[in-house]
């Protein structure tokens, strides 16, 4: 879904003053980073490392595993590529409603996809693997960390695909590096794009035992990740980088807004834990208000219709600063007052 993704401020012809369209939270100071990227500069002159490995090395002994059981990707999404590719033709169910590349991953290398709703229902004794986003985007729920052990416990023939990539961003229990790694079922899905807010260098990793993640690198392409990301990874591993408001005022912030959403009684909020939400209009299109938001007010929202099992009536924001929030809620109360 090139064209269906969040921050799509280059389609309209107007500053856009606050972004709740994107998960990536940008109140993170990169001038350290950035200073000693300058300095790297002459590395575009020459060949990355074909895989990363003084990269994996490093996150490997921060997380206290071995470097078998870590595999950098360029992004969470290349991560999500590589593993449709690596068990291609599988017989696959993704949790939904989600991120859309699982699918367009897997449709693109043969899987044969099923849709679930929730991990009561009785998961069909062919499928081979599972892909659940912890935190979920969109709707920001955490599954139950305890309830997923044994999940993963019961159903051995499937490979799990958990993309944490928002893992940062929450107050509730996820799986540790070490604890997926001791899983032989288990790929977890890493993103210092959204730890750092560094998108535009794209990187990632994946975790997982190390046979598991062997059969992953057998399907890398050489030099996907390139030299200045892997030259930002090391800086962002040696340096404490600030990441703005701390966590638990920011999911504070994130809990009012949400409160004020739903005290409008003109929007159902989904209960998130992270810092964006899911939002359903009772009355209207969330493409009109969309719209109308960036028009009147420079402001984008995120329209979600167009995630599997969800309609016209749904949105997605991201929390911003209080006097963001407080003008988000206003502006979207004078469109339904229209």
């Amino acid at each position: 879904m090139i064209d269906g993704h969040g921050d799509d401020a280059y389609k309209f012809g107007r500053e856009i003053v606050s972004n709740f369209s994107s998960n990536v939270y940008n109140q993170v100071d990169l001038c350290g980073l950035e200073a000693h990227l300058c300095t790297r500069i002459g590395s575009i002159s020459t060949y990355p490392e074909p895989e990363p490995y003084t990269l994996e090395s490093r996150l490997a002994a921060h997380h206290g595993v071995t470097a078998r059981e870590v595999c950098v990707t360029n992004g969470a999404t290349e991560a999500i590529y590589l593993i449709a590719q690596a068990f291609r033709g599988s017989r696959t169910a993704i949790l939904m409603p989600t991120f859309s590349e699982y699918a367009d991953a897997c449709r693109i290398h043969g899987h044969q996809l099923t849709s679930l709703y929730t991990l009561a229902e009785p998961l069909d004794e062919e499928i081979r693997m599972l892909w659940i986003c912890n935190p979920n985007n969109p709707t920001g729920e955490v599954r139950d960390k305890e309830m997923l052990v044994a999940y993963i416990q019961q159903h051995p023939q499937v490979c799990f695909v958990i993309d944490q990539s928002y893992e940062y961003f929450t107050l509730q229990p996820l799986f540790t590096v070490a604890e997926a790694a001791e899983l032989p079922n288990v790929l977890l899905l890493h993103s210092l794009t959204k730890r750092y807010a560094i998108p535009g260098l794209r990187l990632g990793y994946v975790t997982a035992d190390a046979e598991l993640l062997a059969h992953l690198r057998a399907h890398r392409m050489p030099w996907s990740v390139n030299a200045l990301a892997i030259e930002a990874g090391l800086y962002l591993l040696d340096h404490s980088v600030a990441t703005g408001i701390p966590m638990n005022d920011y999911l504070a912030e994130a809990n009012r807004l949400r409160d004020m959403l739903q005290a409008s009684g003109c929007m159902e909020v989904w209960p998130t834990d992270t810092h964006f939400m899911l939002v359903c209009l009772r009355l209207g299109k969330a493409s009109a208000l969309k719209e109308y938001l960036v028009r009147e007010h420079g402001i984008l929202i995120r329209d979600a219709s167009n995630f599997e099992g969800l309609d016209e009536r749904f949105f997605r924001v991201a929390t911003q600063t209080r006097e963001e929030n407080h003008t988000l809620i206003k502006s979207i109360m004078q469109w339904i007052s229209q």
